[in-house]
């Protein structure tokens, strides 16, 4: 008998603590929530002592941390996000307003300021610039009528909506240029199209990057654009009404030869090309120079 009540007072004591387990548990998950929802993310801009020298990376970021709270063993998560080492001197970290005045008081400090999520303007680049059709700038220009922009790039893809056609003026009466793709596929903006890449036999874009620099620079508009339903809107190149000509020098090998480069310049001139685009680069200066 007494053997069988000390196994119910076991029983029932373990399931006390049990019990007072679970309460504490779940007072100090319901903290620790609390304490996570006060974070942020911050913004942290400061100043280099003018005597230090930062001479790796993780010496910067040791110099970031000496601005962080102490006592962060409450928190879960990392409090530093970001360390910035070249477009800002400062950092990104989640922090409570009460920390972040208590790291105003630290030499070296510039500033802090939640970060603000920024939306997506893919196809709204001309909307961001204050290019809207018939509003601003836009409207006391000419959209680039009557100028032709000759392109030096890895091709076009003619069939492309931002090459249409429909509403352009024909081309001015000094352009002598010529369209090497076969058919119509030339009209009133893509006039002319030819080809100095060394391995290729055709105009064709084989790397969409000169049907991205050519709609970007002349584009007639698109409405309806997206990125896989992303960022919807009318993709517009910047002179919606100019002339385009492209002046292949890149092929399959995605690079072009100097001499190749210079030939389609010597054309766009003879062709009566008023602007010429190149979106190529060869190193620095240096370089080039050894």
């Amino acid at each position: 008998m007494l053997l069988v009540f000390f196994l119910i007072l076991n029983s029932l004591f373990s399931s006390s603590q049990a019990i007072l387990k679970t309460v504490v548990s779940s007072s100090s998950n319901d903290a620790n929530v609390k304490k996570q929802s006060d974070l942020e993310t911050y913004i942290v801009l400061l100043k280099k002592p003018e005597a230090a020298v930062f001479t790796e990376s993780k010496d910067l970021d040791s110099w970031y941390q000496s601005f962080l709270p102490v006592n962060t063993f409450s928190y879960d998560q990392p409090r530093l996000m970001h360390s910035y080492h070249h477009v800002v001197t400062g950092f990104a970290a989640k922090l409570t307003p009460e920390e972040v005045k208590d790291m105003e008081k630290k030499d070296g400090f510039v500033s802090a300021r939640p970060r603000r999520m920024v939306p997506l303007h893919t196809t709204h680049t001309p909307r961001f610039l204050g290019l809207q059709q018939n509003l601003g700038f836009w409207n006391y220009s000419n959209y680039g009528k009557g100028v032709i922009i000759g392109l030096i790039d890895s091709g076009i893809t003619p069939d492309h909506p931002s090459f249409s056609g429909e509403g352009m003026p024909p081309p001015p009466a000094k352009w002598k240029g010529k369209c090497e793709f076969n058919g119509t596929l030339c009209n009133n903006k893509l006039i002319g199209a030819r080809n100095f890449a060394t391995d290729s036999n055709n105009t064709l874009d084989e790397f969409r990057h000169g049907t991205h620099t050519a709609s970007t620079a002349a584009g007639s508009p698109v409405q309806g654009a997206s990125y896989f339903a992303q960022v919807n809107g009318t993709a517009i190149g910047m002179a919606p009404l100019a002339h385009l000509a492209m002046y292949k020098v890149s092929g399959r090998a995605s690079q072009a030869g100097e001499s190749e480069i210079l030939a389609a310049m010597d054309a766009a001139i003879e062709d009566g090309v008023d602007v010429l685009s190149l979106s190529l680069g060869i190193g620095s200066v240096l370089s080039m120079m050894m």
